[in-house]
């Protein structure tokens, strides 16, 4: 069995035992239960597929369902799109090829323009496995400075497991680090031949208990929007809310653009941080960013 097929295998078990029977649709059944979520023929039930012809792909077999079948799978698992298109993923094509990606990440001198001309709106891209391309000097601010880190360090997921900074930043740390997992799971499922991000995850496993256990849950996560709390050490408590943009030209690229709500004390925050950060006093701190 292949390293895909075994991921595809996990990712299809953990999927299963997170559906609740009792609200699956399916018809009254009085056998006992040893283990939580749906058995795998009535995920085969309710996908409209066999049950040795399920049995087989959970398995991690080497076959290639048809995009029918992998839609009706996921419907049968519960799977929202980013799930859907990490069983994709996971599957692969027909052909077994990956798209290839380039190595080295870089952001057009156009979009570092467009970043800094965001001025009081804190906002920085990242790439594949989280890493972070470019920031503006209002979400270095904010979060930290990443363009003062060594470059292999420039990783938001690497920050947020990895240092005190974050976990002191975030009020809902649990709920965003997580969130970096489900990321970055997406990310390796989209790319499994990615040794930078094998690498990471492997370093990640083996430095924060936190990473390890959501990691092997295997669950999946697409940022699109939403909102993160945060207590600043310069202008306190703050709830900023953040939207997603894939950059034109680059897939793997995705801008996150921070605000606030205007006539609110996180936009009295925003206010007072865009006034420091004008200042100058921002600019010795070597670590406030973001």
């Amino acid at each position: 069995m292949t390293v895909s097929n075994r991921e595809l295998a996990d990712f299809l078990r953990r999927a299963r035992g997170r559906i609740d029977p009792s609200r699956a649709g399916l018809p009254a059944d009085d056998r006992v239960r040893r283990v939580p979520g749906l058995r795998r023929e009535e995920v085969a039930l309710l996908a409209g597929v066999s049950t040795d012809y399920y049995t087989r792909l959970e398995q991690g077999r080497p076959i290639t369902p048809s995009a029918g079948v992998l839609d009706a799978i996921a419907r049968a698992l519960g799977l929202d799109a980013a799930g859907r298109d990490h069983l994709g993923h996971l599957v692969g094509p027909a052909s077994g090829a990956r798209r290839r990606v380039p190595t080295v990440q870089r952001v057009r001198p156009g979009l570092h323009r467009f970043v800094d001309a965001l001025g009081g709106n804190p906002a920085l891209i990242l790439g594949r496995r989280t890493d972070v391309l470019a920031t503006n000097r209002m979400v270095r601010a904010l979060l930290t400075d990443f363009d003062a880190l060594r470059p292999r360090e420039r990783n938001y997921a690497r920050w947020m497991f990895l240092t005190d900074e974050a976990r002191n930043l975030f009020l809902d740390w649990d709920v965003q680090a997580r969130a970096a997992v489900e990321s970055l799971r997406l990310d390796l499922g989209n790319d499994p031949g990615d040794q930078a991000a094998k690498d990471l995850v492997a370093e990640l496993v083996t430095r924060s208990p936190e990473f390890r256990r959501w990691w092997e849950e295997h669950g999946v996560y697409r940022r699109t929007f939403g909102s993160k709390h945060l207590r600043h050490p310069v202008v306190g408590e703050l709830t900023v809310d953040y939207e997603t943009f894939t950059m034109p030209g680059d897939p793997d690229q995705t801008l996150f653009v921070y605000t606030t709500e205007a006539g609110t004390a996180s936009r009295q925050a925003m206010d007072l941080l865009a006034g420091w950060v004008l200042s100058g006093d921002a600019a010795g701190r070597g670590r406030r960013a973001g």
